[in-house]
């Protein structure tokens, strides 16, 4: 970065935070904001626990339905991205005996890492860690009861392995490669009928349980912004999909990054990360074709020899050159000993991996049959935006657009405590 871009960056950091702030102050003052503290899915080790999450004004946005309209989506999707922080906000955790107190940085986020005095229990994976309010600045009024519980998933000491997941394009269709279809996506719809990739569900349950009937931790690393981490957390729930440790970005402005601090940077630390703090644990890596994954999966693996059990990229594109280079990077992985397949859907992959002894055999017919399923057509609106839907995300037909949604399930689970204020 030039030293002109530094001082640029600086002052428009500067610009944004006071703007923050003045909009803070004036909400303060009107009394106007009820606070929520938002924790998102951390994880661990049977020793140290991590959490992060973030200090917001509460929107009220409303759990997704079936029969939600699209402006009611696009209503609550503008509430995330138009998301309050509440600055420097201090939250206390505690977990057993261990009380830890945090300051939230600009733009609201926190992070917490737990010591634990002895292991933790080999036959428990999920352990909540309580979360408060004591105090922000600027506060002009009597501090509000706000409390959350955040849950911390830990890998037991016989896992199998690990998963680290993308989520666009390999588990949800985005379609980041077609910009209205991605517009369409992320703003039109809502957890309830936003499209899983066939199979997904069913293949990732597999991998979840192994072939030792374990419990084998998922982690989803991707480059979607936090503000959308409700609507990723109930579309997990909705489709069955087995919660994670979700990584996700802050896609605000920085001193450090200008909205986005790089997607495969990003992804890059992430990973090495998980794999430092599990340094027993092996993993599996799932991504697509359509941006870099396979380019940092290639990076982890030699970076990580011995480590990389097998990596699977789903072919989304239909670029031959693209193809070519993907080919590339699978010829040079296979020459660390490690198979990176390009596999055309769930199935090419659940099939490698039932071979390999990571999930039974028996799953293979669940993960035929599921891939089959989550076929919606078309609304009248997303037909105006994306007019050239193909027969392929309607079920292979042309559906009437008075058709109602028929692929969610009837009753959505209830979704893990994101805070609550009194």
């Amino acid at each position: 970065m030039t030293d002109l871009s530094k001082v640029l960056l600086h002052l428009a950091d500067n610009a944004e935070n006071k703007f923050d702030e003045l909009v803070f102050r004036l909400q303060e003052r009107l009394g106007t904001h009820p606070i929520q503290i938002v924790p998102y899915i951390g994880h661990g080790t049977r020793r140290r626990l991590y959490l992060r999450g973030r200090v917001l004004e509460d929107k009220h946005i409303t759990s997704a339905r079936d029969q939600d309209t699209i402006w009611q989506n696009l209503e609550n999707m503008y509430k995330r991205i138009n998301s309050r922080e509440i600055p420097y906000a201090q939250v206390r955790a505690t977990f057993g005996e261990s009380v830890q107190e945090v300051t939230a940085n600009e733009e609201g986020f926190f992070q917490v890492q737990v010591e634990v005095q002895e292991d933790l229990p080999a036959d428990k994976y999920f352990y909540q860690i309580q979360l408060e309010l004591i105090d922000y600045p600027h506060r002009g009024h009597p501090l509000p009861h706000v409390q959350a519980s955040g849950m911390v998933i830990v890998p037991p000491p016989d896992a199998q392995f690990g998963i680290i997941s993308d989520l666009d394009d390999t588990v949800i269709q985005t379609n980041v490669l077609d910009i209205l279809k991605m517009a369409r996506n992320t703003f039109l719809r809502n957890a309830r009928t936003r499209l899983p990739f066939e199979g997904v569900a069913a293949f990732y349950r597999a991998l979840q349980s192994g072939t030792t009937q374990t419990y084998n931790p998922i982690f989803y690393v991707s480059s979607s912004s936090w503000n959308i981490y409700d609507l990723l957390v109930d579309f997990f729930e909705v489709r069955d999909i087995p919660i994670g440790t979700l990584f996700l970005k802050d896609l605000g402005l920085t001193e450090d990054h200008l909205i986005d601090s790089g997607h495969e940077s990003h992804k890059l630390k992430i990973i090495q990360t998980l794999l430092d703090t599990h340094p027993s644990l092996p993993f599996l890596l799932i991504g697509d074709s359509s941006q870099r994954d396979p380019e940092i999966y290639q990076q982890i693996v030699l970076n990580n020899p011995g480590r990389i059990l097998a990596v699977y990229i789903r072919d989304v594109t239909a670029d031959a050159d693209r193809d070519r280079a993907v080919g590339t990077i699978i010829d040079k992985v296979k020459i660390g000993g490690v198979e990176m397949l390009l596999v055309p859907d769930t199935v090419g992959a659940a099939e490698h991996a039932a071979l390999k002894g990571f999930i039974p055999e028996a799953a293979l017919m669940e993960i035929h049959v599921e891939r089959t399923e989550d076929k919606k057509p078309p609304e009248p609106i997303e037909k105006l935006i994306d007019p050239k839907t193909t027969a392929e995300e309607v079920g292979g037909e042309t559906a009437p657009a008075t058709t109602p949604p028929s692929n969610a399930t009837a009753t959505t689970p209830a979704s893990p405590q994101t805070g609550t204020s009194e």
